[in-house]
């Protein structure tokens, strides 16, 4: 006789381990990640973009940064688990075991470098190699013991745009280089912001960054500031150099010169307040920012 509550049972757990290996790739990460990427790749396009191309591209970036990311919390796991924020990720509550995550992460990032590599060109697998690479084995130990890990970690955040772009196009070029600056540059004060809002927690799981080891906030809001301005000013270089036109280029002063009044008042302040109305604004300024390029973009 078959007990039907058996199998419901089992049904269900086999759906709770699939959607706690899909929260180990963080797909919202993953997703911003491919969007980054989608642009790079419009504005890197000579003509029509190349669709049938960019398909493989978005497929293995996302497979890559899930698996980047299911590695990265493997490494942390023991971190996470004294994080309040991070506690209920899938390793630290014991919904799966670190030696499937390790393999599950193996996998999954080679999985998306080789299909990159053989569907796309070697260049962009390079990149997304060099995007792994510089996560894992140069931002993550680091977060444990400087807080240049920020400037660090920013790095393989920018990389994704130039994935696209020389999937694209086949090559690297100045336009590229903007684009990554501009990734760069963006993060910083995103990422100090949220450091700043969750000072406490990180400093529980000894993580070393720029608000944890100087809490009175000072250099925090001298970085954010010196960061947003210099941000203003990258920003503008896509039409200077011809990528995209004058509309993009009004609207990213006015952006900038928002982030950039954000990133003073917090500076003035260095409140939790003032420090979550900065990090809302710059999850607004990037996407704006991405599809004004995208809309604004010079034919070549």
């Amino acid at each position: 006789m078959i007990d039907g509550s058996g199998i419901l049972d089992a049904d269900v757990t086999r759906a709770r381990r699939v959607m706690a290996f899909a929260e180990l790739g963080k797909p919202r990460v993953v997703l911003m990640v491919l969007v980054t990427t989608f642009v790079g790749f419009y504005l890197g396009s000579q003509g029509m973009p190349d669709y049938l191309r960019l398909l493989p591209t978005l497929i293995g970036t996302a497979l890559a940064a899930a698996g980047t990311l299911a590695l990265n919390q493997y490494i942390e796991r023991d971190v996470d688990a004294k994080m309040h924020r991070t506690r209920q990720r899938p390793l630290p509550d014991g919904r799966l075991q670190p030696g499937e995550a390790l393999a599950f992460g193996v996998a999954v990032t080679l999985a998306g470098l080789v299909y990159i590599a053989l569907a796309v060109n070697a260049l962009s697998a390079a990149v997304t190699a060099a995007t792994t690479a510089s996560y894992l084995f140069f931002y993550t130990p680091l977060k444990r013991r400087t807080p240049l890990c920020s400037i660090v970690g920013a790095v393989p955040g920018a990389l994704p745009p130039l994935t696209g772009w020389t999937a694209a196009r086949g090559a690297f070029g100045v336009e590229a280089w903007i684009l990554f600056s501009i990734l760069f540059l963006w993060q910083l004060p995103h990422s100090l912001a949220i450091a700043r809002l969750y000072r406490d927690d990180y400093a529980r799981a000894g993580i070393r960054l720029l608000p944890v080891v100087e809490p009175d906030g000072k250099s925090t809001g001298r970085q954010i500031v010196a960061n947003c301005l210099a941000l203003l000013v990258v920003g503008l270089l896509p039409t200077l150099v011809g990528l995209t036109g004058a509309v993009y280029f009004v609207a990213a002063l006015i952006l900038g010169g928002v982030f950039l009044a954000y990133g003073v008042a917090f500076a003035l302040s260095r409140t939790v307040t003032a420090a979550r109305q900065l990090m809302f604004v710059s999850l607004l300024y990037l996407p704006a920012t991405l599809l004004l390029m995208a809309l604004d973009k010079m034919p070549s």
